[in-house]
């Protein structure tokens, strides 16, 4: 679902209890309240008066009388007549949520986020369903205010960050963009004036990170698209122990079986990255190519066995 596509189903959910709330309001006002224009709103009202419940016969359907003087009166509200409430589940992910994001650097409204979550915890604990909900980012206080401060003034950062792939740690200069977070993990998307392009760093990783003086520019090469997927990729032979990362690594594709085992096809985005994922897999993979990548996992492997006697 795109971001508009989104705001506009919250739009709809709220659009009938809040009429019903403030019958006989004009099409002008209700379009005002809700952030859009007029032709948008009729738009969403034509959208209401085809939807319904199931049998979606004349009388199963959403009724709202708004096409002759733009005044709206909501005529059969159906199923939507109060706001939506939030079950347990819904609401203890959503406290999740922003406990996390109110964690995170680079939030705009961090005193927004707070509040929203207190109300959904009051709410929760008004209907016997609340539950203590701790949230701890692992994420130095340096290092988020570091990234707070370079965002607001768009500066640059001096990072120390623990790479995953590598197994070291580096020293780095980043043009930082946007915080996101993915899965319950908070990522920096900047640009890396080493790598001399676009990275994205986990904040978990990022040892130290300090505002850089003066400020500069980055280069017109931070702003070139990303692309989508890496050029290279990899072949291997899975055991059905292992067909779950077809469904977690984005860009997996079945091409094919192998006596029992799914060949299948994934963008390289690293030697290094493919290795550690080979050995994660403890046998449960091998690796039909590229060669290079075949004895990388061998090399790697026997150097693993030569710790143990």
């Amino acid at each position: 679902m795109s971001v508009a596509a989104g705001d506009r189903l919250a739009r709809l959910l709220a659009l009938v209890p809040w009429l019903l709330a403030h019958d006989g309001i004009t099409i002008a006002e209700c379009a005002a309240h809700f952030g859009v224009d007029e032709e948008q709103l009729e738009r969403d009202l034509w959208l209401l008066v085809v939807c319904g419940t199931p049998g979606y016969g004349p009388d199963q359907l959403v009724d709202i009388d708004f096409w002759d003087d733009g005044v709206i009166h909501v005529l059969d509200p159906q199923t939507l007549g109060r706001p939506l409430r939030l079950t347990h589940e819904e609401a203890m992910t959503l406290l999740v949520a922003l406990r996390m994001l109110a964690q995170l650097p680079g939030i705009g409204d961090r005193d927004a986020i707070v509040t929203a979550a207190a109300k959904i915890e009051r709410l929760a604990s008004e209907t016997g369903s609340s539950q203590n909900v701790a949230i701890q980012v692992d994420v130095p206080v340096e290092v988020r205010e570091a990234v707070d401060e370079a965002l607001a003034s768009h500066r640059e950062l001096a990072i120390r960050y623990a790479a995953a792939t590598r197994d070291e740690v580096t020293d780095r200069t980043v043009h930082p963009f946007r915080v996101l977070a993915v899965d319950g993990v908070g990522y920096l998307e900047a640009y890396c004036t080493s790598a001399e392009a676009r990275r994205t760093f986990r904040l978990d990783r990022i040892l130290t990170a300090s505002v850089r003086e003066p400020v500069t520019e980055a280069p017109a090469a931070a702003f070139e698209a990303i692309p989508a997927a890496p050029s290279a990729t990899a072949l291997l032979a899975l055991d059905p122990a292992a067909r779950w990362i077809i469904d977690v690594l984005a860009g997996a594709e079945v091409v094919g079986d192998e006596d029992g085992r799914a060949l299948v096809r994934l963008p390289l985005h690293s030697e290094e990255w493919a290795v550690r994922l080979v050995l994660s897999l403890r046998g449960a993979a091998q690796v039909r190519g590229p060669d290079g990548l075949v004895d990388a996992v061998a090399d790697a492997a026997e150097a693993a066995l030569s710790s143990y006697s």
